[in-house]
């Protein structure tokens, strides 16, 4: 058992001395720009690099609520709402019921279900619900209201979340001038793109 651990190690180290990437390149240093930025470049331009965690290049999916704009966005128009549910991993947003100037005959709720991540007419499911009451809040009805209201609803959203994805990549731009414009948060060179 000793002699074969001792084997492993010894044939490890000289395969990896004899492969041609582990083999020791000197570098002129006239060559190499001083800036980092400028190496980084560089870098990218040649295809030297690595990944960690097997990365790919094009679209990042984003984990957190805050990097996702189409979220953000509808948060932010439903802000004068009280929320029964939020749940980004579950893709909803529930209102409480709400009605404005403490009426208590008519009140609505909001849900907002997301489809997709990406920011587009069908990423949306608006549904709001009408809640009418006589006799001071005891015979309600409860209706869901497809007028007007919910195509404006839905198209403040998508307003909103296109300028957050817009303003991300003008961000992103200005940090990271070597990424491309549509790569927000990756690192292909814009010259890239299109292959």
């Amino acid at each position: 058992m000793k002699f074969i651990s001792h084997f492993l190690i010894i044939s490890t180290l000289i395969f990896q001395t004899a492969c041609g990437p582990f083999k020791y390149k000197p570098v002129d240093a006239r060559n190499v720009p001083s800036d980092p930025k400028e190496r980084v470049k560089k870098n990218i331009e040649e295809g030297r690099g690595f990944r960690i965690m097997g990365g790919s290049i094009g679209k990042t999916t984003y984990d957190f609520a805050s990097s996702n704009p189409l979220w953000r966005a509808s948060l932010d128009i439903l802000d004068f709402m009280p929320l029964t549910n939020a749940n980004y991993s579950g893709g909803i947003i529930i209102s409480d019921w709400y009605s404005e100037k403490g009426s208590q005959n008519e009140s609505i709720k909001i849900s907002v279900r997301f489809l997709t991540n990406e920011i587009r007419s069908d990423a949306l499911e608006v549904k709001i619900f009408l809640k009418q009451c006589t006799d001071n809040g005891i015979n309600c009805t409860i209706n869901q209201n497809n007028t007007e209201l919910v195509a404006k609803l839905k198209s403040n959203i998508l307003k909103k979340a296109a300028r957050y994805q817009k303003e991300a990549i003008e961000k992103n731009k200005k940090d990271n001038p070597y990424v491309g414009s549509q790569s927000v948060g990756g690192d292909v060179p814009e010259e890239d793109k299109s292959n």
